[in-house]
């Protein structure tokens, strides 16, 4: 666009004055001259013209602005009439003299200026150089027309396709890039050094974009880092295609990483990790997206690469992805994230299933189901392996051959080799056992088709589902195990205990697993440090137990007297929870009296002591409440009282004369008064017991107030009693 430029006119020393005109003989200016010169392409003598004026202008302290434009005007008229006739080395040096504005020349690089301009862009140019600018629309336009002027039609076929000028244009091509990129590069220079405005800075943006594009152009890779290394104004979405095009990605990273366009930077990484693009230059892409994730710790874009790095490296896809999971979620992105890594890799989904469930100890009733269902096939194909089916089966055969008093769990756990179809099965137990909200229908259901195999499994799940006397006799008459039946008992329901699944934990490394276990309140006790429970401590009741054992004892009973010394034991070590009447009578009348004597002998025992303690106990309450009658007589004398009663006619005289001389005088037809606050008779208290249960003696407690009052100091003195 021109714009209209004030003209500095020669002032004439020497006037002619006529009869109607006035004549002045004026000089030369610098434009007319260098216009002359440049109209007979004397090319040479222009230059000689501008550089004359260019030292007469530094030898001035304050040039003039006018003479400066002039001598700019020259300039860029030279150097446009070298661009037209393919002297690109000197048409840049006078672009540059005459600071040309770079989007001028760019304008003549179509294949460099992309985006970068738009139709409404407008650029100051003088209006005697717009007249004379090139009319091609680009500089291989010119190089063209140049070899037609100045060859044809000496060559055959034609200037474009003679072999000579072929080369010729592609060494004008060259060079005229080479100039572009030398006044590129002092325009960069200058740019840096002057203040920053919008103006400059658009600028800015299209110097270092177009230079980044002739590097690339040209494979000066040096140059090209040593730019992007340097603060840039590279325009990205222009040069990406480029440099993308030309496989100099680690270029193109290097751009990602200056703007911090993380997104971008892990689509290119991850189009190098799947091969779609190469460039030797970058090293390991896949590590470097994990370092980026890990230093940014950007939830949304790790949760958004997850699935695509599960796929490609799991491991430490899931190290990564639970490194910066936050503590409190929604169970609902929990789900979500768990069915988008599902959908990559079965097994990762597990992993991230088992982390929420187990480590961070969510709720969630459909996740734990999830993880119950992910164990239950996890256990089918270990026993799938015929070497895994064969040795759990010995497993069971050799420990339901015997009789021994560690639980079946520890048995396995203790001689089974270590191997990651072992740890399957021991994690799959006690989740069974320490979780509370999958369903345990659906997982029997799964495991019954190896009922004879996953007979402790079974156990668990019946006691879960309330069938109390199916999960006692798996462990009973299937699998041998009086030592978790009983133990199944005392817990209220559960096959594994608290303290054997801290040990298995602890052996095999699934502490976490083993704190699902919730631990069996105790009094005057503390529960070891470790993993928090998923529940609290819970506490069974007394009649729950005792239902139990009751149905323990049917079970026991239900083998004949092949679990006759199992009955006797459970007899013994139960008594407490039974009542010998129900037991007598459930005892088959073949057993011999072995089984019953020292259950009925205890039981005998501890009613007749519970007796003689109820004795003691209400002998020492009459005791107690005496004296505290005693004790509070003084404080009811000290506080008085009068009791008014009428008398009745027929009333013994002898009664009243001897009620006047303790209560006072009697008024006649007047009630009698009553002194409260006489003396308290000894009192002397004998109780006899009656000892007709047992044979204990009589209990004799004597209580003097007048002499040893007992007082509430006095519940510890001792007490005489005979049995």
């Amino acid at each position: 666009m021109a714009t209209l430029q004030y003209p500095n006119f020669p002032r004439a020393n020497v006037l002619v004055l006529g009869a109607d005109a006035v004549q002045a003989l004026l000089p030369s200016t610098l434009i007319s001259q260098a216009d002359a010169l440049l109209e007979a392409h004397r090319l040479e003598d222009a230059a000689d013209l501008a550089e004359q004026q260019r030292k007469r202008l530094q030898s001035v302290l304050n040039a003039d602005k006018h003479e400066l434009d002039e001598l700019r005007y020259v300039n860029q008229r030279l150097a446009f009439q070298c661009f037209q006739e393919t002297l690109f080395e000197d048409a840049g040096n006078r672009f540059y003299e005459g600071e040309l504005d770079p989007r001028v020349l760019i304008s003549y690089y179509p294949e460099l200026c992309g985006d970068l301009f738009r139709e409404d862009d407008s650029v100051d140019v003088m209006a005697g150089v717009a007249e004379h600018m090139p009319p091609e629309s680009s500089v291989d336009d010119i190089i063209a027309a140049n070899l037609v002027r100045n060859y044809s039609p000496h060559l055959e076929p034609n200037t474009r396709e003679a072999p000579p000028t072929v080369e010729l244009r592609n060494i004008l091509s060259m060079t005229a890039r080479d100039m572009l990129e030398s006044y590129l590069r002092k325009w960069r220079r200058k740019l840096a050094v002057e203040n920053a405005t919008p103006q400059l800075l658009v600028l800015r943006v299209v110097v270092d974009t177009v230079l980044a594009k002739l590097h690339v152009n040209t494979e000066k890779l040096p140059e090209l880092y040593a730019l992007i290394d340097q603060p840039n104004a590279i325009a990205i979405s222009e040069i990406e295609t480029v440099l993308v095009g030309s496989r100099h990605l680690n270029a193109l990273c290097k751009l990602y990483q200056q703007r911090g366009d993380d997104a971008k930077l892990l689509d290119t990484w991850s189009k190098l990790v799947g091969g779609e693009w190469k460039d030797p230059d970058i090293q390991d892409p896949l590590t470097r997206m994990f370092d980026l994730l890990n230093d940014k710790k950007d939830r949304a874009l790790i949760e958004r690469w997850m699935p695509w790095l599960i796929k490609n490296d799991s491991e430490r896809a899931l190290k990564l992805l639970l490194a910066t999971l936050p503590s409190k979620r929604k169970a609902g992105d929990d789900r979500l994230l768990l069915q988008e890594i599902n959908a990559v890799s079965p097994a990762a989904g597990t992993q991230l299933l088992e982390h929420l469930v187990i480590h961070r100890r969510s709720a969630d009733p459909e996740l734990h189901a999830q993880l119950a269902m992910a164990y239950a096939d996890q256990l089918l194909a270990c026993l799938a392996d015929e070497a895994t089916s064969k040795l759990w089966r010995a497993k069971v055969a050799s420990y339901t051959s015997g009789r021994s008093d560690t639980p079946f769990i520890s048995y396995f756990s203790s001689t089974t080799p270590d191997s990651e179809h072992k740890r399957v099965r021991l994690k799959t137990i006690l989740f069974l056992q320490g979780s509370t909200f999958y369903n345990p229908e659906a997982i029997r259901a799964r495991l019954s088709p190896h009922a004879k195999i996953l007979k402790l499994e079974l156990a668990i799940l019946e006691g879960k589902l309330g069938n109390h006397r199916s999960a006692l006799s798996i462990l009973v008459h299937d699998l041998n195990d009086a030592t978790s039946a009983e133990a199944y008992c005392t817990l209220g329901g559960e096959v594994v205990p608290a303290k054997t699944a801290q040990a298995i934990g602890e052996r095999a490394g699934l502490q976490a697993w083993a704190a699902l276990v919730t631990p069996l309140a105790a009094l005057g006790k503390q529960i070891k440090p470790g993993a928090t429970p998923m529940k609290r401590i819970k506490t069974v009741d007394d009649e729950v137990k005792k239902d139990l054992v009751m149905i323990l004892l049917e079970v026991y009973m239900s083998g004949g007297e092949a679990t006759a010394d199992r009955t006797a034991q459970l007899l013994n070590s139960q008594a407490m929870n039974l009542d010998v009447v129900d037991v007598i009578s459930m005892i088959p009348p073949e057993w011999p009296l072995r089984v019953l004597s020292t259950f009925v002998t205890r039981s005998l025992r501890r009613t007749l002591h519970a007796h003689h303690e109820g004795q003691i106990v209400k002998a020492i309450s009459q005791g107690q409440n005496l004296a505290v009658v005693d004790s509070s007589w003084d404080v009811i004398r000290e506080q008085g009282a009068i009791v008014e009663e009428p008398l009745e006619d027929g009333e013994d005289e002898d009664v009243g004369e001897k009620l006047g001389l303790e209560l006072g005088e009697r008024v006649q037809g007047e009630p009698a008064s009553f002194n409260e606050k006489g003396p308290l008779h000894t009192l002397a208290l004998q109780p006899e017991v009656d000892d007709q249960e047992g044979d204990g003696g009589v209990v004799d407690i004597n209580v003097a107030p007048e002499e040893d009052a007992l007082t509430t100091s006095d519940l510890g003195s001792e007490v005489g009693s005979g049995t």
